[in-house]
């Protein structure tokens, strides 16, 4: 129970500052990808020991994927994830009330390819930092895993939104920065992403099986 509290808490506040700093006049400039990377990060800091820190359900797949999570803790991780969303955009509804909020308008091909990429790069950043024998006790893991979600936010924010995270697109959906009918290509990049990280993983780690 302390695992999905956990994984909720986390993902909570990361969908929390999205919402805050991307809704409404402090959405504008590098605010948005500085505030999510940092959140991120001292979220990572602070729930890794108990739980992983995955606060995303591709990462926990990944992680399925690699051998270090069960199919049960899997399941029970990405229902906490996506009630923390859901709990962050409906405070961020609270917050933000009465500033207009419209839906992003995403190419679906540069978005798949976008969210596919960089969700495989945070994926396989946090199963090389966070799971590896290789770097094992490390102190970096969570800066390592907060820059790339800011890099990936930099990079390809304006092109598919950034989020990188199935319980984000829902939680953005949720809050109206993202519509209802564009959710399936994050579910479906983040997800395959997910997959794909984990599996490159173990082929390139096969001391870590």
């Amino acid at each position: 129970m302390n695992k999905l509290i956990t994984e909720c808490i986390g993902t909570f506040f990361l969908v929390l500052t999205i919402g805050c700093t991307v809704i409404g006049t402090a959405g504008s400039g590098v605010i948005p990808p500085l505030a999510i990377g940092a959140a991120l990060m001292v979220l990572v800091y602070a729930g890794g020991h108990v739980s992983g820190a995955h606060y995303n359900p591709a990462v926990t797949l990944g992680v399925l994927v690699r051998g270090r999570c069960s199919v049960n803790d899997a399941v029970g991780y990405m229902i906490a994830q996506c009630a923390g969303a859901i709990a962050a955009a409906v405070v961020v509804g609270y917050f933000k009330a009465g500033i207009p909020v419209s839906p992003g308008q995403i190419d679906t091909t540069k978005a798949l390819v976008a969210e596919f990429l960089f969700t495989f790069a945070l994926v396989y950043v946090v199963l090389n930092v966070a799971t590896a024998k290789g770097t094992a006790n490390n102190s970096f893991y969570g800066l390592a895993i907060g820059s790339t979600v800011m890099a990936g936010a930099f990079a390809v924010g304006g092109i598919s939104g950034g989020a990188f995270n199935p319980a984000v697109a829902l939680g953005v959906t949720v809050m109206g920065l993202s519509s209802l009918t564009n959710i399936w290509v994050f579910l479906i990049a983040n997800f395959g992403a997910g997959l794909a990280a984990g599996v490159v993983f173990k082929k390139l780690n096969p001391q870590d099986a």
